[in-house]
C-alpha cells in the first residue's frame, strides 16, 4: 500500500458524512431496511452480507442503526485520497488471497471495543451468488465470541450493471437476519468455522429471499 492506515482518534467526518450524504443517498435509491430488532443494540457484533455490487457497503454504511467498520481490500489504500477517506469513515484493510493477521487483529480490537465489524464473506463482488465463501466471519465471530448478524442486500446489482455506461437508481432493500450465535457450533476450530461458514451463508441466502420479496411488494 502507498498510505499506511491511519484511523483518526474521532470519526466526526464519518459521522458527519453519514448525517447529510448518507441520508441524501438513502433516499435517491430509496433504500428500505427491515429487520433492524435483529442487530443487537450494543456490544461487538459482525454484519455478514452477500455482495453484488460497489454500492453494497455503501449503503449499508449509510443505513446501519450503527455505525459499522468494514473490511475492505487493501488496494484501495494505493490512492491517497482515497486510502484518507476510508480511514476516516471506519473502514480498514484486508490483503485477500492469504490470512491477514494484521486485519484480524484489527477487526479483533473493534469488536472487543463493542463495534460493529462488516465484513462480505465472498471476499469480492459477486453478480451471481454462487462464489465460495471464506472462513474469516465465523472466525472472528469464534474467537471474539461475538453474533454474526447476516445481512442480504438486494438492488444494488441494477445501480450500474456491467457493460452499461450511466448509473441507474433501483429500489434497494436491506434485510438484517436473526444473529448466529458462534457457541451453537461443536468440534474442532476447524469443524466449527466451516460448519458456521456454511450457516451463515444460508441465512444470507434467506436474507436476500427476503429482501426480493420486500422489494417487489
Amino acid at each position: 500500500m502507498s498510505r499506511v492506515p491511519h484511523p483518526p482518534r474521532s470519526f466526526w467526518v464519518a459521522h458527519l458524512v453519514r448525517g447529510t450524504l448518507g441520508v441524501f443517498l438513502s433516499a435517491l435509491f430509496r433504500t428500505e431496511v427491515v429487520g433492524r430488532e435483529n442487530l443487537p443494540a450494543t456490544g461487538g457484533v459482525i454484519l455478514a452480507g452477500n455482495h453484488i455490487s460497489y454500492g453494497d457497503p455503501v449503503l449499508l454504511w449509510c443505513r446501519s442503526p450503527r455505525p459499522v467498520h468494514f473490511m475492505a481490500k487493501s488496494e484501495l489504500w494505493h490512492n491517497d485520497v482515497l486510502g484518507w477517506g476510508l480511514d476516516h469513515f471506519w473502514a480498514f484493510p484486508v490483503n485477500r488471497g492469504a490470512s491477514d493477521r494484521a486485519a484480524l487483529a484489527t477487526a479483533s480490537d473493534y469488536l472487543k471495543a463493542g463495534d460493529p465489524v462488516g465484513i462480505f464473506p465472498e471476499g469480492t463482488r459477486n453478480f451471481e451468488g454462487n462464489a465460495e465463501a471464506q472462513g474469516g466471519a465465523a472466525f472472528l465471530a469464534m474467537r471474539n465470541e461475538v453474533p454474526i448478524v447476516p445481512v442480504g442486500i438486494t438492488g444494488t446489482d441494477r445501480i450500474k450493471p456491467p457493460g452499461t455506461p450511466w448509473i441507474h437508481f433501483p429500489k434497494v432493500v436491506i434485510s438484517f437476519g436473526k444473529a448466529i450465535d458462534p457457541a451453537g457450533f461443536e468440534g474442532g476450530r476447524k469443524e466449527r468455522v466451516g460448519a458456521m461458514t456454511t450457516e451463515i451463508m444460508r441465512r444470507i441466502g434467506e436474507e436476500v429471499a427476503h429482501a426480493r420479496e420486500v422489494a417487489t411488494s
